[in-house]
């Protein structure tokens, strides 16, 4: 029977990349989306993984910044596919790049509630639906998109690099917490990938970010869905925070 894989904001760049290779390894998949913008969009990637791959998929609107939609979301999952979800994957994420002094209260407060509280929302909402069937032999699976501006700091990113670094504390903690009940949980922390945001760039300036990176290039989408491929599948792996960062941050 297959098992079933939550991922939020899996609908584009880093994260469409992970929906993929959820599907490519076997899972059920439910993607949430936020805005009627991004809804056929959304379906796309769902009726491709079906076709591709033989999966199902389950699409659901969901602004998971919202408690109420973290609910809906879940509630959907198990309706579709039963009452085990065997993985999630926290990803969904915005940014304002403000600096402190202009920036306002409501635009902080969407970045930790989209960066932040979803991840708490989904993990308090998801785990009873984990620790339900999961054991050491039958593993279930946690994985948090952070970020390098978690491990470090960087300039007008106060309130995501806040939140970034909040999602590993909550990694750290939960990976402790529920480790002897089959439950693993690991954060990715990517440094920088080719998405739309960068093809948006001109080419010096591409050259200028790629010299400040040790491996003298840019990373690309795929490194972090086999990130991702390589925690779900690493049995013995837990409370970790893996870095595909060409070495700009060191750990």
């Amino acid at each position: 029977m297959a098992k079933t894989a939550i991922i939020t904001g899996g609908s584009r760049g880093i994260g469409a990349a992970m929906t993929k290779k959820l599907g490519e390894m076997g899972y059920n998949v439910v993607i949430n989306y936020r805005s009627a913008s991004s809804k056929a969009g959304t379906e796309q990637i769902a009726a491709d993984l079906q076709k591709t791959y033989g999966v199902k998929t389950l699409v659901v609107k969901a602004d998971v910044s919202k408690y109420e939609d973290c609910e809906t979301l879940v509630n959907e999952t198990v309706k579709a596919f039963g009452p085990n979800i065997d993985v999630l994957i926290n990803n969904a994420g915005i940014t304002n790049n403000c600096n402190w002094i202009d920036i306002t209260r409501e635009a902080y407060e969407n970045v930790i509630n989209t960066n932040l509280m979803s991840f708490l929302h989904m993990t308090h909402l998801v785990l009873p639906h984990m620790i339900n069937h999961s054991d050491k032999k039958n593993q279930c699976c946690i994985v948090n998109t952070s970020s390098v501006g978690g491990l470090t700091g960087v300039i007008n990113q106060a309130d995501y690099c806040a939140s970034k670094s909040g999602i590993i504390g909550l990694t750290r903690a939960l990976a402790l917490e529920f480790a002897s009940r089959g439950v693993r949980v690991n954060a990715i922390a990517p440094g920088m990938i080719m998405t739309d945001m960068l093809r948006g760039v001109n080419q010096d300036e591409l050259n200028a970010l790629a010299a400040t990176i040790p491996e003298g290039f840019i990373g690309d989408v795929s490194d972090i869905a086999g990130a991702m491929e390589y925690i779900l599948k690493a049995p013995y792996v837990t409370g970790q925070v893996i870095s595909p960062n060409g070495g700009f941050v060191l750990q």
